[in-house]
């Protein structure tokens, strides 16, 4: 093997640690529904095409051959990676807390469903939401957005300017902070519906101390909750869908 040669697939290796990390961690893509294979053979496609357009810049990073320097370089670009596949997944993580939430507001938290995104049996209300946000996010090609702001990083996140964890941890830190608030704004009708609702048959019950409204409110607890589902989960996904494009574009 030439020199050359050696150069682009050291190149391709390095590419393929912010790729397969990124991969590794964000939503849709890591899903354990999704085969290992499938999932290694989507990152190995995504780093080969990315290579070509950045073989001039990495290039002089892995010229040379230094075992040392290429390590370092590779687990900065492990780090990396994971960072970005991290800030993705923060949104589809408040949006799971939250829908465990509304199904425990509304009296849904005893029915398990299959999980989609995790290896744990979740509530079938939280299942339900986190698969139509999964499958939104592939409908409206967010996956694509998801692969420019991966291909974008090597300008904001250049490779061999090293793993700044501080900044990182300030970034993951922001994002948090606006995936909870996109949750809780998502699920406020839910909470809001079940705290009017039980102040009214807490009121009821001291009323009527001698009848049993715990089992005469479920009913109407568990009706009502999905009528507000029925109502509100078509704009509630659209602005989850809208607000994770927005965070991918701009970070």
């Amino acid at each position: 093997m030439n020199a050359i040669a050696s150069e682009t697939v050291l190149v391709a290796f390095v590419v393929f640690s912010r790729v397969g990390a990124c991969l590794l961690l964000m939503p849709g893509f890591s899903s354990p529904r999704i085969p290992v294979q499938v999932r290694l053979f989507i990152a190995l496609a995504l780093a080969l095409a990315l290579t070509p357009l950045l073989l001039d810049e990495l290039t002089p990073l892995v010229r040379g051959g230094d075992p040392v320097g290429l390590l370092r370089i590779m687990a900065s670009e492990l780090f990396t990676g994971a960072l970005i596949g991290l800030l993705g997944r923060t949104f589809f993580v408040a949006l799971e807390t939250i829908a465990m939430g509304i199904a425990m507001a509304i009296g849904l938290s005893s029915n398990l469903g299959a999980p989609v995104n995790e290896d744990e049996p979740l509530p079938a209300l939280s299942t339900l939401l986190t698969l139509a946000a999964t499958v939104l996010l592939f409908l409206t090609d967010q996956h694509l957005v998801i692969v420019r702001a991966l291909a974008t990083s090597y300008t904001t996140l250049p490779v061999g300017s090293g793993f700044a964890a501080q900044p990182a941890l300030a970034q993951l830190a922001s994002a948090a902070g606006q995936s909870f608030l996109l949750a809780l704004r998502i699920g406020s009708p839910f909470l809001i519906f079940s705290i009017v609702l039980n102040f009214g048959i807490g009121l009821t019950n001291r009323l009527v101390p001698a009848v049993q409204i715990f089992f005469l409110a479920s009913p109407f607890l568990l009706i009502g909750g999905l009528l507000v589902l029925t109502l509100t989960v078509r704009p509630l996904l659209q602005l989850f869908i809208a607000a994770f494009s927005r965070f991918m574009v701009t970070g």
